[in-house]
């Protein structure tokens, strides 16, 4: 009797709301989102390249161009990580880099990469 009784103390109240999922970040603004972009990209190297970036809806719409093909992918994840929710990448990339990439993949040019879960034998 007494276990019927702890458990019904523990029940919530029937015209009680259930809790709202909680975020993982804080809801920022159009505002904040393109300010914390703006403060990564000065000082990046990319700061070089002049792009320019606007946040609307918690959407990142990136313009410009660039002669360094990793930098189309580095401003996504520059983005992302500020807090936009989505991201428009408009860069473009030069033919030259273009051609300087696919030749380093024609060669075997490229980094070793190790998986994360493998463990070096150490004998």
């Amino acid at each position: 009797m007494t276990w019927l009784l702890s458990l019904i103390l523990l029940l919530p109240p029937a015209d009680a709301k259930p809790a709202a999922p909680a975020s993982t970040k804080a809801q920022l603004s159009d505002t904040q989102i393109e300010k914390d972009i703006r403060a990564r990209l000065a000082r990046s190297k990319m700061a070089a390249d002049n792009f320019t970036v606007r946040v609307q809806g918690g959407i990142a719409t990136w313009e410009g161009k660039t002669d360094v093909i990793q930098r189309k992918g580095a401003a996504t994840r520059m983005a992302r990580s500020a807090g936009a929710k989505a991201v428009v990448n408009n860069i473009k990339v030069s033919e030259a880099a273009r051609r300087r990439a696919s030749a380093g993949l024609d060669k075997g040019a490229r980094r070793a990469q190790v998986k994360r879960t493998e463990v070096p034998n150490r004998n």
